[in-house]
């Protein structure tokens, strides 16, 4: 029997069966068929069975499905590194692959903390993160973020850092309404920093964590500040990555490079599980030396397979070819414009940016049996909390997203 995730298992329900998919359908084994309304995790931004995606996994599976990476390399790792050079922030110019975005954050910590080791300061081992933030289930992943239903039962083992409030104002807040958060950050950093190996975040918009979104001058003040106190800066962008922002990359907001960046999720769209942890090449140096001891001791047996980075790589030429941004900015138009006339005295707020819309609602019970509502309806939207969420794929129509909406609507009335 499956044990499934993030699910009390004596209340376990049968599930809908998914058989197959095509674009942004999931065809049921009942015969219904759902609009995926939330990418599957994220993760389908081409939608299901792209044929392109297709090919690229039977061209390379008919070469080899998987090689170690240790001691031995192969052409599409090689390819796709070169690929994730070329089109995150400018300085990001060494790759470590991995299994998980999770895995990909605990790579992350580890770099930090070793860089530092590396250079003689024992002392910089802890991290400093923000309220809500949500970096993944396994333990150090845990320890960055906030204390929710995801990590709530290991409290009592976890070793966290440092934890601060995101700045107040949303995405449009100048310099002045962050200033408060920005002098907390500083505060901190002043009183803490010879601890602190690094500040862990996800830029712009947390996630699972409540899906709040905060300006880019904040950013800016994070990279400043993280230079002055000599701490490393870490983006995870496993979740806002590939356009899900309306950017690429989230850090393109601020327009500054991260020490550290951590993606996943749609790097393989969907099809394979991969993550990769980027690093600047002063991090990347303070692993080099004649003392093995210096070298970074991680390695997934997963790490670079072949048929995720062929499939990843192909993704990448996909978002290029076809101009995603431009599918992404009307996604974001009709999200909006929908939203505009979406009220109900239920509604505490409606958040929107890039290919992603959030509806907070009063309490969770408001979205108690929503799950259910919606399957009824024909669509795939999965709350989180007292949150709804769309982050569809990016090959969903107009009428198909209108129809995602209704769905809420409906249920609010």
């Amino acid at each position: 029997m499956i044990w499934y995730p993030y699910t009390q298992m004596k209340h376990l329900k049968d599930l809908p069966k998914m058989v197959s998919g095509r674009g942004v359908r999931m065809n049921l084994e009942n015969g219904r068929s759902l609009i995926d309304g939330i990418s599957s995790w994220w993760a389908v931004i081409h939608g299901y069975s792209h044929p392109a995606l297709n090919t690229a996994l039977k061209e390379q599976i008919d070469k080899f499905a998987h090689v170690m990476l240790g001691g031995l390399s192969h052409q599409p790792a090689i390819d796709l590194a070169e690929a994730l050079v070329r089109i995150t922030p400018s300085g990001l110019n060494h790759v470590f692959f991995s299994d998980s975005g999770s895995v990909g954050v605990e790579v992350a910590l580890k770099m930090a903390i070793q860089y530092w080791s590396n250079k003689g300061y024992t002392e910089k081992s802890k991290f400093l993160s923000l309220k809500n933030g949500y970096h993944g289930d396994t333990f150090k992943a845990m320890e960055v973020s906030d204390d929710s239903d995801f990590s709530r039962s290991f409290s009592g083992v976890l070793h966290r850092g440092f934890m601060l409030e995101i700045p107040k104002g949303g995405f449009e807040a100048g310099p002045e309404t962050v200033q408060l958060a920005v002098q907390q950050l500083e505060k901190t950093l002043s009183e803490k920093h010879h601890e602190i190996a690094g500040i862990i975040l996800e830029p712009i918009v947390q996630c699972a964590g409540g899906f709040h979104i905060y300006s880019p001058h904040y950013l800016k003040a994070v990279r400043e500040l993280s230079k002055k106190y000599q701490v490393l800066l870490i983006f995870d962008e496993v979740a806002t990555g590939f356009g899900r922002t309306g950017k690429l990359f989230a850090a393109e907001y601020a327009d500054v490079t991260p020490d550290i960046m951590v993606i996943g999720k749609a790097l393989t769209a969907g099809y394979l599980g991969h993550a990769a942890t980027l690093a600047t090449t002063d991090v990347y140096d303070s692993f080099l030396g004649d003392d093995y001891n210096k070298a970074l001791m991680h390695g997934p047996t997963f790490m670079a397979n072949p048929l995720a980075c062929a499939v990843a790589l192909r993704s990448i030429q996909l978002i290029e070819e076809e101009n995603y941004l431009e599918k992404i900015q009307e996604i974001n138009r009709i999200i909006k414009e929908q939203f505009r006339t979406l009220n109900s005295p239920l509604i505490v707020d409606k958040r929107v940016i890039g290919a992603l819309g959030a509806i907070e609602v009063t309490d969770p019970s408001v979205l108690s049996g929503f799950k259910e509502f919606a399957l009824s309806q024909g669509v795939w939207l999965r709350p989180i909390g007292n949150i709804i969420y769309l982050m569809p794929p990016y090959i969903i129509d107009e009428l198909e997203l209108v129809a995602l909406i209704d769905v809420i609507r409906n249920w609010l009335k």
